[in-house]
């Protein structure tokens, strides 16, 4: 699990770097396998839903997935937070900022009349420039790949992350912090798939 922060976190056991829980869990390995079983359980029940693609959408995502485990599930988090040298957005620029990139996709027809080149690109950007702002307290990143599946549906295609392992999947939010999205494309590229239509057939 990725560790936050610095000093006491509030949203952690006292003296600890364990996530507070409601299953009261103060073991991080412990912690982490339930966090696992209980995600991909939860994933599997969570149904494919249209546009608007907004930032409510995305906390509803986040609570369903997180809901069993966590009581600030779907909440915007309430304190900065970094992960080695990666500072994510300031806690009161994390609204205003994720507003703006889903007005982008909005104005943009959620990228459903974007050539499949393009939507590579464009999914890669977006991804990268979301993932900065890290608008939860834990778990951004099953609930941003989740919502990025339903958008990419949403544009008629497939999306798979087989044979995307962890630290390719790492290179790429790291190179994309840095405006690098050579990477993340490269992870996107292989991820997209067929036009659903033509898997259908």
């Amino acid at each position: 699990m990725d560790k936050y922060g610095s000093g006491q976190d509030p949203y952690c056991y006292e003296g600890t770097s364990t996530l507070r829980n409601l299953l009261d869990i103060h073991d991080d390995k412990t912690l982490e396998a339930a966090e696992r079983e209980l995600t991909l359980l939860a994933a599997e029940a969570i149904q494919f839903s249209p546009p608007p693609y907004d930032l409510a959408y995305l906390q509803e995502l986040h609570r369903q997935l997180f809901g069993d485990l966590y009581p600030w599930a779907g909440q915007i988090r309430t304190i900065d937070i970094s992960k080695g040298e990666t500072r994510f957005c300031n806690v009161q620029r994390v609204e205003p900022e994720t507003h703006k990139l889903f007005s982008h996709l909005a104005q943009n027809d959620d990228f459903t009349n974007l050539k499949r080149n393009r939507l590579v690109t464009a999914i890669a950007e977006l991804y990268g420039d979301l993932n900065v702002i890290h608008p939860f307290r834990e778990g951004n990143g099953r609930a941003q790949r989740l919502l990025f599946e339903h958008i990419v549906i949403n544009c008629g295609y497939e999306i798979s992350w087989d044979g995307i392992d962890q630290q390719e999947w790492l290179d790429a939010n790291i190179a994309a912090y840095y405006c690098d999205y050579g990477p993340m494309t490269a992870v996107f590229e292989r991820s997209i798939g067929q036009p659903l239509d033509e898997v259908i057939t």
